[in-house]
Parts: structure tokens; C-alpha cells; sequence
């Protein structure tokens, strides 16, 4: 296979320059991502760094975006996914009683502006009109049901502790 070869070269080189530098490779964090062409699988022997072989990954994380043999993106999407869900559920269930209306427009700011990119929207069209074609709640309007829902539970709750009549 040519391009293991070459790859074999290329290692050797980096080698000798790092040991003309006075440096090492660490053969322990070291891997090796073959990319797949389609649905093909490779059987690609041994690379060696510094004579040990490199362990053959199918992803590894760089610079904080996973890389995979697929070149597909679906495992970042996934963390992403996740972190967005942990953040959003954060504030979900997040009870300020005291803040600043700048801190509430900032984060009202924000809201729209997640959604102006998610939807690939100009930064400053209309926020209203943007959420009413996507049938999504405003931000102030979320905080209105949210209020409502504690008030609700709230009187639920003391209707239950009310001794009966």
C-alpha cells in the first residue's frame, strides 16, 4: 500500500527532526484515523511511532470537534445536542425572584438571537415575526406561562393543605 509507505516516511522524518530537536513523540496519546471511502474498510497494517504501533481509532477529539473515519459530523452533533439540552434545561428550571430588566433583555437578546442562527435568519429581522412563522413562544412569553404554571401549583397546593368542610 503506497500511502502507508509514504505515511512511514513521513513518520520517519518527523522523527529524526524531533530527535535532532531534543523531542519525543508520545506514543501513548498517538493514534491512528484511517478515513473510510464510503462503506469500504481498510486492512492497514502496523504504523509504528518511535517503534511502537499506533493504536487504530474510529473518532478522536481535536481542538474540541470530534473526527471520525466517516468524516461525518453526527457524533458532534450528538455532544451538542446534549450540552444544548443540559443548558436549556437549566434554565428551564431556574427561579430568579431577583435580577436587573438588562439582565433579563440580555438573556431575551440572546434567546432570539439562538434562534436567528439556528434558522439562518439576518442577525436583526424581526424577533416577533421570526418566532410566529416558526411557531415557536417568545421569550417573554415562555416567562408568562412559567409564572402562571408556579401560581397554579401554588394554589393546587394550598387547596390540598385546606382541611375539608
Amino acid at each position: 500500500m503506497t500511502s502507508i509507505s509514504a505515511l512511514n516516511k513521513l513518520i520517519g522524518i518527523c522523527e529524526r527532526y524531533a530527535g535532532a530537536h531534543g523531542l519525543r513523540y508520545n506514543t501513548v496519546k498517538s493514534e491512528l484515523l484511517v478515513f473510510k471511502a464510503k462503506n469500504k474498510s481498510y486492512k492497514v497494517p502496523p504504523v509504528r511511532l518511535n517503534g511502537t504501533p499506533l493504536k487504530q481509532v474510529h473518532s478522536f477529539k481535536y481542538l474540541g470537534h470530534w473526527v471520525t473515519e466517516s468524516l461525518k459530523d453526527d457524533l458532534d452533533l450528538e455532544r451538542e445536542r446534549r450540552a444544548l439540552c443540559v443548558r436549556a434545561n437549566m434554565l428551564a428550571r431556574s427561579l430568579w425572584a431577583d435580577y436587573t430588566q438588562g439582565a433579563f433583555r440580555a438573556l431575551r437578546t440572546q434567546y432570539n438571537n439562538a434562534f436567528r442562527a439556528l434558522l439562518g435568519l439576518r442577525r436583526y429581522c424581526s424577533a416577533s415575526g421570526m418566532l410566529a412563522e416558526a411557531g415557536v413562544d417568545s421569550f417573554t412569553a415562555i416567562v408568562r406561562k412559567r409564572i402562571a404554571s408556579l401560581i397554579h401549583r401554588l394554589h393546587d397546593v394550598h387547596n390540598l393543605n385546606k382541611p375539608n368542610s
